[in-house]
This record gives structure tokens, C-alpha cells and sequence, in this order.
């Protein structure tokens, strides 16, 4: 597998935001896809070795999504949200977000950028309600999730999901 890992995640210090980039070898069909698929959108998000639990899952404007993901020792981490406007890959993909370890709702929206020769630029920009919050998601781990989904994402596109 090649990898296709140019993750960067731009969180400047006393801001609300946080910017994450990241190309992928898929069209922006294909991340569209990822992201509003039920099946594959749990196959792929979050850290490796964590069970995710989708309970809910609506890619239309004003749907909702909840998951769970349980690491091997069995702590449990919720995140919850609302989709806004109709997923599309002119558009991209807008929703709230939640993590239950951190009591604020982010908003944010993913872009997926055509480059040519079947390579993306995933673009995600979120703002938080607080500098405090947005600092909050960040040393929860989003990192480590963020970059670990993405490989999975990688491995799932090479074979062909």
C-alpha cells in the first residue's frame, strides 16, 4: 500500500478552530462516500483497535449521528451530532460535533478538493464555542484518532471500499 499521509492539523494557539488537510489516492467521490455510508464510515473512523458503535447515522440535512468507540480496555468515548444541508461533493459535508467527554458542540465542514489523477485534498475546518473547548477536543486525543482513521481510510480505498 502506498500511503498518502500529508495530515496536518492547524489549531493556532488562543483560536476557536482547528484546521486538519490531508490527500488522499481516491477521487472526491469516493470520500464523499466514506463519509455518508453507514458500513464504511465505521470501518474507518477513529483509532486503530477500538470496537465503533454506530447508533445512529442520517447524512441528510437535518439528520443525526451518534457512535461509540470502546478501546481494548473498555472505556468508552460518545460523540454525537447533526448534519446540516445535504451531503455532496460540491458542498461537502457540514455537521455539528460533539464529544460527551467535553461538554461544548463544534461545527464543522469537510471539503474534498479534486487534484487530478485520482488524488483529493480532504479539508475539514471546525470552530468551537471557546478557546477552552477547542483545546479540550485536542488533548482527548483527536490526533491520534484523526490520524490513525485516516490510514484505515487509506487501506480501505486501496482495496478497493
Amino acid at each position: 500500500m502506498t500511503t498518502t499521509d500529508t495530515l496536518q492539523i492547524t489549531a493556532v494557539s488562543g483560536t476557536q478552530n482547528i484546521e486538519i488537510t490531508r490527500e488522499f489516492a481516491a477521487t472526491p467521490e469516493q470520500l464523499l462516500r466514506a463519509h455518508t455510508d453507514r458500513d464504511l464510515y465505521g470501518r474507518w473512523v477513529g483509532p486503530k483497535g477500538y470496537e465503533m458503535i454506530i447508533t445512529e447515522f442520517e447524512p441528510r440535512h437535518g439528520g443525526k449521528y451518534a457512535y461509540i468507540h470502546r478501546n481494548p480496555a473498555g472505556t468508552e468515548f460518545s460523540f454525537r451530532g447533526v448534519f446540516h444541508g445535504d451531503p455532496s461533493v460540491e458542498t461537502g459535508v457540514t455537521q455539528t460535533f460533539e464529544y460527551l467527554g467535553v461538554p461544548d458542540v463544534g461545527f464543522g465542514t469537510v471539503t474534498f478538493e479534486d487534484l487530478g489523477n485520482g488524488r483529493t485534498l480532504l479539508r475539514e475546518r471546525s470552530v468551537f464555542p471557546s478557546v477552552e473547548s477547542r483545546d479540550g477536543i485536542i488533548e482527548a486525543g483527536m490526533e491520534h484518532g484523526v490520524r490513525e482513521g485516516y490510514d484505515k481510510l487509506d487501506e480501505l480505498l486501496a482495496a478497493g471500499a
